[in-house]
């Protein structure tokens, strides 16, 4: 069934244009049009744009969902999206407690967190397998941290592998707070795996879990599946995700925390 022509803007054919590629994989370019009223050439033109945005792969005559299958090092990515992260993380730093163990992952974003979490937080326990996550909470004279062993990964600047996770199981915490590289309705995926195995020993030993993304994520796949979106207790980011995310981040259950720009 089509949608009455002209009753959509933009962003709204690119959310209806990103739901019907994930529900079919792929799709063309003419169904797309029929679907939703409007000529094919406003579609190319909004494949194009979707397509720049790496939310897509452009193929002959239609679009195919976009798989994320590289990431830039954590150097990198630090660079990018800066007052989104330091929303996430003075958000995020908000809903932790004082006294309290946390569980902090390699990333970013997370590195957001723990420098958000050192500056008004006291009385932390903070078990993390990243070297600047580790530094930052340091600097907080009443916080303890646990360095994870494990095998150092410059491009994370993080240490993963078995020894690290074993290490994880052997404590208990409040809360997992982990990042993502990317994340839609079947829940957060992440590029490295060894980077996915930390974060569900994390997970597996807290009470509670809160994923920390940045708004590029969404909609995306990235190589290996964290966990289901129902295992997620809250969701910080920096804007509202799509209608069809949202309503998969609400019937799985987790609260999702919204800090946009004022």
């Amino acid at each position: 069934m089509n949608i009455e022509p002209g009753r959509l803007t933009k962003k709204e054919r690119h959310e209806l244009i990103l739901s019907e590629v994930r529900r079919s994989a792929s799709i063309r370019i003419s169904k797309l049009a029929w679907r939703i009223g409007v000529a094919g050439e406003t579609i190319r033109r909004d494949l194009i744009e979707l397509g720049e945005a790496g939310l897509i792969n452009r193929t002959y005559g239609g679009a195919t969902i976009s798989l994320m299958t590289s990431e830039p090092v954590i150097a990198e990515r630090g660079l990018t999206l800066v007052e989104e992260r330091a929303r996430i993380g003075r958000g995020a730093a908000g809903l932790v407690v004082n006294g309290r163990i946390v569980m902090i992952d390699g990333g970013s974003t997370t590195y957001e967190v723990a420098r958000s979490i050192a500056q008004i937080r006291r009385d932390l326990t903070v078990i993390t397998n990243s070297i600047g996550v580790a530094s930052v909470a340091g600097a907080n004279p009443s916080f303890r941290v646990i360095l994870c062993p494990g095998t150092y990964d410059s491009r994370e600047a993080a240490v993963l592998g078995e020894d690290t996770v074993e290490f994880v199981r052997r404590y208990n915490a409040d809360v997992a707070i982990i990042g993502a590289s990317a994340l839609n309705g079947e829940g957060p995926s992440d590029m490295v795996s060894g980077a996915a195995a930390v974060k569900r020993a994390m997970m597996a030993r807290s009470l509670s879990t809160m994923l920390v993304v940045t708004n590029d994520k969404f909609g995306r796949n990235s190589l290996e599946r964290v966990c289901a979106l129902s295992e997620i207790s809250d969701i910080v980011t920096d804007s509202e995700p799509a209608a069809e995310l949202r309503a998969a981040i609400d019937e799985a259950g987790a609260e999702l925390h919204v800090f946009a720009e004022s």
